[in-house]
């Protein structure tokens, strides 16, 4: 049992930072009314996708290829194969801003290769989360020395500290482009990396010495 006055305090800390990641999609499409002509097609802009990646190495952090799709196109009528699609995506993590735009756009130019994104972020293990945390807790030690302050006393110990959590709020863009071929011209991409949000807080309980109430 604490004996004596006690100030409980919540500190809080809400910070812009710039993001350290960039991630989008690479979708590449292939139709057509054989099923095995849709996989060869599928297979080579998949390939031509993956040569791209290749090139931009550094820059490109990780790549993952998922959610591969093949499905007929049947009538209404029946089940009568009348096409064959297919897709495959791949996500893509970028490190070096400066080379993402140039990179998305070369992309965008492939042949049926549909680009989306980019989704702004912060590493899981980033310095930034770290500082909210400290600052935090530099917030709720200042408060309570504040109350304290107004009541003629001081801090002595702490009692207890709780972590609420800290939330990374991202923020993010979009921006979609879809080739219709070599021949078309690719659109002028200019990206702005979006200041990420990312909030702390801490609930804490000090001891204090007893007030001068005058």
């Amino acid at each position: 049992m604490v004996d004596g006055p006690i100030v409980a305090v919540r500190g809080e800390v809400y910070r812009e930072v710039a993001p350290e990641l960039a991630r989008f999609t690479v979708t590449a499409t292939a139709r057509d009314r054989e099923r095995e002509a849709v996989l060869a097609r599928l297979a080579e802009r998949a390939a031509a996708v993956r040569v791209l990646l290749d090139a931009a190495e550094p820059a490109v952090d990780r790549r993952e290829t998922g959610d591969l799709r093949v499905w007929p196109e049947t009538k209404r009528s029946g089940e009568r194969v009348v096409a064959w699609h297919g897709s495959v995506a791949t996500t893509v993590t970028v490190t070096d801003f400066t080379a993402l735009g140039e990179l998305m756009l070369r992309l965008a130019d492939q042949d049926q290769v549909e680009v989306a994104g980019p989704w702004w972020s912060l590493r899981p293990d980033s310095p930034a989360y770290r500082e909210a945390r400290h600052a935090a807790i530099a917030d709720a030690l200042a408060r309570a020395r504040e109350y304290a302050e107004a009541l003629g006393s001081r801090v002595t110990a702490l009692l207890e500290l709780a972590d609420n959590g800290l939330a990374p709020q991202p923020m993010m863009t979009r921006a979609a482009f879809k080739s219709g071929g070599p021949a078309d011209a690719p659109p002028e991409l200019e990206l702005d990396p979006q200041p990420q949000s990312v909030h702390a807080a801490v609930e804490a309980r000090f001891t204090i010495t007893e007030p001068v109430l005058d």
